[in-house]
């Protein structure tokens, strides 16, 4: 469906209240109620055949009455009853249908039958569904309220959510502001039938709405999802609240919807990568998307701080380090023209301290947000302390002069192109008592925090959209044309029944796809060995056992490294196959694989890349070696990757430093794993017959790297002509 099409029935003319009712207490009268006290403009239906009339609207016995076709129709009736509804609905050509009763794909076999028969009918009848097990939906440039919350404010905020709870917490919370609103809401629940990814395409489409905000439990299709969200972000940000880190939220989010939660840092990965904000408290979700909806994006991470106060100063530096945002230098005019307009005790470096200088003249605010705005290197401003207070903290005749400054700096992002935030220790007050200036800054689109944290948050997401606008701007990578070997090798996998590439196949691929990988020769038997230790130039090389039994060598004494001669070699040998023998039951043994020990020192990194169950393809990177399992750090992101995408990707990871060098030690080459990762995702794009490819540890070098391990997998699936699954 189109997001035209999908527009029919999220901003209907005309709505179908089926289950409608005359009892206060029922979904089937307070939406007729809300529809009508909202002044909803367009036609309203409701169908009950024990009633004439409901809320002085005619209702009629069934849906074969309706004089037409409606856009939408809202079902309260009970589980057991809704495919047949959906039945009816196609037979008057309703477009939509808002589905709430739950008991279906969340509530195990039986309701997924019942969630099946729904959606057949749907199908056939040409119906889209909306849930099931939906909190509803409303539209406030339209009037209509399917949902029942009170008092809303139309705005340019749209809204997904899987939970109705925290819709309502959502749209409480922009009520309290007193500025924000919401442009349309949606119930995801179970997202039979319509998608996430389709109310994104609706969103993007949709001339009310700004940005969009989205709490997601789980995903049906999350390829179609990140697609979605990657078309999107280009033109709106898009904050996404994602529950289940843990695995007790992830058992909590399937229950819930019925849908796969995934592993959260994969999800993160995946869903910053395509354009996503991600917000990690709930708390932080309405102010990003405020501060998204009212102001321009960063062009850089490089901020002014103006404070009146050493303390404030001091506690915003250290929050915008902590969100890897950067205090600009300021300009040698820059500090001559603040120095001008303060007192000698004040700080004009970066962060800017006033020291009293507004005390008695706030107009004093302005003149230096100016100041600091035009200076080339500050891209954004945050002003920290009591701004907005003057006229309470001293005089009341500083209000009209804190006005005046109010109404000029109000001015300033639009003047500039750069974004304010103010945090202010005043907007802690209850609404009703907060002084008129920080109602008057809001009022002027720019958003107003009583936490530093949160406002230094906001300038974060600012920063990131405007760097996710700048990754979609840059040229997409060239593919290089390369070999075929590895379809040899997947015959040979297909006709052996076997899902296992065996390590010297792997890399044979490897190189035959244009990666640098050092010469891998396997020796079915001692005298092959020896002459592979010849061929490789008589240095100290590293021997394995080969075998689709044995994946993690090392613990079954598979493995020899610096190995240095050829008695040594011929011993080496036997020892691999005899001790691969004894630790696994008739192994298949392929041989042994000799290769040269790589070069001594470098940083140990793992590049992976598997078939998640929610994303489809994601790679993986990290910290390596033997401890990859249990220090967990490590980053993702969904096939195909940039270039850019691997850069953040050796960003992100916790022990990045060690990525540029420790004690005296050189940093890595950062091109070059950049490189490499590139081509990793290219060739596993290439053979969608992959499912896992593991590469760990790789040693990173001041000028290249070296692969020390490779493991690939296949799919079932690619295997499975034969009726082997190994």
């Amino acid at each position: 469906m189109s997001s035209n099409e999908l527009a029919d029935i999220l901003s209907p003319n005309s709505i179908a209240i089926i289950g409608a009712s005359k009892n206060p207490a029922k979904r089937g009268y307070r939406s007729i109620r809300k529809l009508l006290d909202g002044g909803y403009a367009g036609e309203i239906y409701p169908i009950n055949p024990k009633e004439s009339e409901i809320c002085g609207i005619r209702c009629l016995p069934d849906l074969g009455s309706l004089p037409g076709p409606v856009d939408l129709a809202l079902v309260c009736t009970p589980a057991a009853t809704v495919a047949s509804v959906i039945t009816e609905c196609a037979t008057k050509v309703v477009r939509g249908a808002v589905v709430l009763a739950g008991g279906f794909g969340e509530a195990g076999d039986s309701g997924k039958r019942l969630q099946d028969e729904v959606l057949a009918a749907a199908r056939a009848g040409g119906v889209r569904i909306i849930g099931p097990n939906t909190s509803g939906l409303f539209n406030t440039h339209k009037a209509c309220n399917l949902v029942g919350f009170s008092d809303l404010r139309k705005g340019n905020i749209g809204l997904l959510s899987q939970s109705g709870n925290m819709a309502l917490s959502l749209v409480t919370e922009a009520q309290a502001n007193g500025h924000i609103g919401v442009s349309t809401y949606v119930g995801i629940g179970n997202e039979a039938d319509i998608r996430f990814d389709e109310y994104l395409d609706y969103f993007a489409a949709d001339p009310n709405t700004n940005v969009v905000i989205a709490y997601v439990e789980g995903l049906k299709d999350g390829c179609r999802f990140l697609n979605a969200l990657r078309r999107i972000s280009r033109e709106k940000p898009v904050v996404i609240y994602k529950s289940g880190r843990t695995s007790a939220g992830r058992i909590s989010a399937k229950s819930h919807t019925g849908a796969l939660a995934g592993e959260y840092a994969v999800s993160e990965g995946v869903l910053r990568q395509a354009g996503a904000i991600l917000a990690h408290r709930s708390d932080e979700i309405l102010p990003i998307a405020e501060a998204l909806s009212l102001l321009p994006p960063l062009r850089s991470r490089r901020l002014a701080i103006l404070a009146d106060g050493g303390g404030h100063a001091t506690i915003a530096a250290d929050a915008l380090s902590e969100r890897g945002l950067a205090l600009a230098p300021l300009s040698e005019d820059t500090r001559r023209r603040l120095a001008a307009e303060l007192p000698q005790a004040a700080s004009v470096i970066n962060p800017v301290d006033v020291a009293g200088g507004t005390d008695s003249d706030p107009s004093v605010f302005a003149a230096c947000a100016e100041i600091l705005l035009q200076d080339p290197m500050v891209d954004g401003l945050l002003i920290s302390g009591l701004y907005g207070g003057y006229a309470v903290r001293f005089s009341q005749d500083l209000l009209a002069a804190e006005i005046d400054a109010t109404n000029l700096i109000g001015a300033m992002p639009h003047r500039f192109g750069k974004p304010i935030v103010v945090h202010s220790l005043y907007c802690a007050l209850q609404a009703d008592q907060r002084p008129l200036p920080l109602l008057e800054m809001r009022g002027a689109g720019i958003p107003v925090h009583s936490s530093l944290e949160t406002a230094v948050r906001c300038m974060q997401a600012l920063a990131e959209h405007g760097e996710v606008g700048r990754a979609f701007a840059a040229p997409p990578p060239k593919q290089a044309q390369h070999g075929k070997i590895f379809e040899q090798f997947l015959a040979r996998c297909r006709a052996e029944g076997r899902r296992v590439v065996l390590e010297h196949e792997a890399r044979a691929s490897l190189r035959d796809f244009g990666l640098n990988l050092a010469p891998a020769l396997l020796a079915v038997n001692a005298k092959e060995a020896e002459e592979a230790f010849l061929r490789v130039g008589a240095q100290p090389v590293a021997m394995k056992i080969v075998s689709r039994d044995i994946l993690h060598k090392t613990e079954v004494g598979g493995v020899k490294l610096n190995v240095a001669d050829v008695a040594s070699v011929h011993r080496g040998f036997f020892e691999i196959v005899a001790n691969a023998k004894a630790a696994v039951t008739n192994p298949n043994i392929a041989g042994v694989l000799v290769t040269p020990m790589a070069a001594k020192g470098g940083v140990e990194v793992i590049v992976g890349v598997v078939r998640e169950a929610v994303y489809g393809p994601v790679m993986m990177f990290g910290v390596g070696g033997v401890l990859v399992e249990v220090l967990r750090d490590v980053v993702f992101r969904a096939l195909p990757i940039s270039r850019n995408d691997a850069f953040t990707m050796l960003d992100e990871i916790k022990a990045q430093a060690v990525l540029d060098g420790v004690r005296g030690g050189a940093p890595v080459d950062r091109g070059a794993l950049a490189d490499f990762m590139v081509s990793i995702s290219d060739f596993v794009e290439a053979y969608p017959e992959i499912d896992e490819l593991d590469l760990n540890p790789i040693l990173a070098y001041s000028d290249g790297l070296a692969v020390l391990d490779v493991r690939v997998l296949l799919t079932a699936r690619s295997v499975e002509k034969q009726g082997i699954d190994a």
